[in-house]
């Protein structure tokens, strides 16, 4: 019998669009997915904890990166929806997806900060890509989001 997941709740998140100072974009591969798909940072807002500072924990807490500035906040909140078959599998089942918060942040540090080797690390791999490349290395659940962060970050680089 399949189960009817319309009825969770969507997990409060933010993500960070990570530009280094050619304008390209911070992606990396995660572990828990080794085919070639590439992701952002981004992670969950735990309890009364502001987007901003709770983008700026998941950054460090992935990639270790803490010099940043921000260039800007994305207005609206985009939303994904997990496949059928990793809901109840991601976040111990309680949420179908998540909604989540964007920011646009300048990494100002040296690339020798970037470490991904944290204490829970969620990726294997790292690499700087171009805005426009950013649809070809996403999972497909999350293609969407990407699609609608690519014109926005266009439009502010613009």
């Amino acid at each position: 019998m399949k189960k009817n997941y319309s009825k969770l709740p969507l997990r409060k998140g933010v993500g960070i669009v990570l530009l280094n100072d050619k304008n390209k974009v911070f992606v990396a591969k995660r572990i828990d997915n080794p085919k070639n798909f590439w992701q952002m940072p981004q992670g969950g807002v735990d309890g009364p904890e502001d987007y901003y500072e709770a983008a700026l924990r998941e950054l460090k807490e992935e990639t270790s990166v803490v010099s940043v500035e921000l260039i800007q906040e994305i207005d609206k909140k985009l939303t994904y929806i997990l496949p059928n078959h990793l809901i109840g599998i991601i976040w111990k089942g309680r949420f179908k997806g998540q909604i989540q918060k964007w920011f646009v942040m300048r990494f100002i540090g040296n690339e020798s900060e970037i470490n991904i080797k944290t204490k829970k690390p969620e990726f294997l791999d790292w690499k700087w890509i171009d805005l426009e490349d950013l649809t070809k290395i996403a999972v497909n659940f999350k293609l969407d989001v990407y699609t609608k962060l690519k014109q926005e970050v266009s439009k502010i680089l613009n």
